[in-house]
């Protein structure tokens, strides 16, 4: 009998219940905490998490009948690998899968943005109407920088190319014919900072990456310029952030993503009327959710048999 342990957060959970194999035994519901994950790991073989579970080199040190991670998503620096890899666990993940619904979020937080929507909400919630309503900002014609392209900035680059922006890019481990072929320009971060109406985050979170965006750039963007994040919290200095439109350095900002999950109501960036959040749900759309699930249970099935996947999903390959 082989154990499974499933992150509720997985949903539509009964999609992934009916996908894996009947002779598994599935117990569904994890606390994301470290310590209560390392309360139970010892009884699973197979785990089945989300960015929220936090798979710490504790955690695998403590899981000595564990043989598989299936991460739902592309990101996976909530895994310790090297831990891993140490332990012999073979860890899976499904990449590329949700970058399309991810692209298309921070569009619509770009847009929130941009068209003042949290402001014209407060304002019928008062009783008023749009002769107190700022005026908004149009996309179209304006001057967009994505950093990171890779699976979900080149459909970011998708998407815009019907709003008529000039498009810059900036990733030092893509090639610049990529962004030709996307009728886009590749630029230094600096440069995209300094140029760029809307700046749209979408690098894999690393060491290289951890507050690549901080006091120092806030600074170099326009002060009628949009930050949107929808990569990983700690892409951003969360601190400089607060001073920044604090302090007008810059219009406004869409996030959903925050170094600490999830966001507390108490959050400073809560109180600001230019500031577009919503709880880390980029890639929670129903079809790109079936797509993750489907690939996530093909991924783990197989491997767990000792049948092959395509490498590009398994990042760590155990004993």
């Amino acid at each position: 009998m082989t154990r499974v342990l499933i992150d509720q957060d997985i949903t539509p959970t009964d999609r992934l219940l009916d996908s894996l194999p009947e002779e598994w035994e599935p117990t569904v519901g994890v606390d994301g905490d470290e310590d209560a994950l390392l309360d139970v790991v010892a009884d699973y073989e197979v785990l089945l998490v989300t960015s929220r579970i936090p798979l710490t080199r504790r955690v695998f040190d403590a899981a000595e009948n564990l043989e598989l991670v299936g991460k739902l998503g592309t990101g996976i620096d909530s895994v310790d690998l090297d831990a891993a890899r140490d332990n012999g666990v073979t860890v899976t993940h499904t990449p590329g899968h949700n970058a399309l619904s991810v692209a298309e979020h921070a569009l619509t937080l770009t847009l929130a943005c941009a068209r003042r929507l949290r402001t014209a909400d407060d304002l019928l919630a008062a009783g008023k109407w749009r002769d107190e309503y700022p005026l908004g900002t149009q996309i179209s014609g304006s001057t967009v920088g994505v950093v990171g392209f890779g699976n979900v900035g080149k459909r970011v680059g998708k998407l815009l190319s019907g709003f008529d922006v000039e498009l810059l890019v900036t990733d030092p481990y893509v090639p610049s014919i990529d962004a030709e072929l996307a009728d886009a320009e590749m630029r230094s971060l600096g440069d995209v900072l300094e140029r760029s109406d809307v700046v749209i985050l979408a690098p894999e979170l690393t060491d290289e990456t951890r507050h690549l965006v901080g006091a120092t750039e806030l600074a170099r963007m326009k002060p009628s310029a949009i930050l949107v994040n929808v990569s990983r919290g700690p892409v951003v200095d969360g601190d400089a952030l607060v001073e920044a439109l604090e302090a007008d350095e810059i219009a406004a900002a869409g996030l959903d993503v925050f170094a600490d999950e999830p966001l507390s109501p108490d959050s400073p960036l809560r109180s600001f009327e230019n500031v577009v959040t919503t709880p880390h749900v980029a890639a929670m759309t129903t079809t790109c959710r079936r797509g993750n699930i489907d690939q996530l249970a093909e991924n783990v099935t197989r491997l767990h048999a000792g049948h092959s996947v395509l490498d590009r999903y398994v990042p760590v390959r155990g004993n």
